[in-house]
């Protein structure tokens, strides 16, 4: 992982901390889903192997709705959601780059847009343009 760079993050009252590990051309996502739109979540998703809790796991609690993939991880204390396991990928982690020391100051230059609120046929496009 030579072109990783490992950062540290944490939620608003410091009680929860963790790093990932990220290349600075990380592509990150600006989500339009009623969760995303309401919170100001930019999400840069890695694999759970370059993510870490280093404090406050005790201190999370979590919630899902609709289709129950999701699960959205949220500081007891100070209400912040600063990464959880996004239904786009439920065997990754999505951190809120607005959550890593730093920013808005980070080398992530790419935000792209992410449909979420119409988060099936965003899946269906993206999964046929791989093809």
């Amino acid at each position: 992982m030579s072109d990783f760079k490992t950062f540290h993050g944490s939620c608003h009252c410091g009680a929860v901390e963790f790093e990932v590990q990220a290349r600075n051309d990380e592509e990150i996502r600006a989500c339009t889903c009623s969760m995303c739109e309401r919170t100001g979540f930019i999400h840069l998703i890695v694999p759970n192997s370059r993510f870490k809790i280093i404090k406050g796991e005790e201190n999370l609690t979590h919630y899902k709705f609709n289709t129950g993939v999701a699960d959205h991880t949220f500081c007891k204390t100070c209400g912040v959601k600063s990464f959880y396991v996004p239904r786009s990928n439920p065997d990754g982690m999505s951190v809120n780059v607005r959550c890593i020391d730093g920013y808005p100051d980070l080398p992530f230059k790419t935000v792209a847009p992410f449909n979420g609120k119409n988060w099936e046929e965003e899946k269906s496009i993206r999964h046929l343009s791989q093809d």
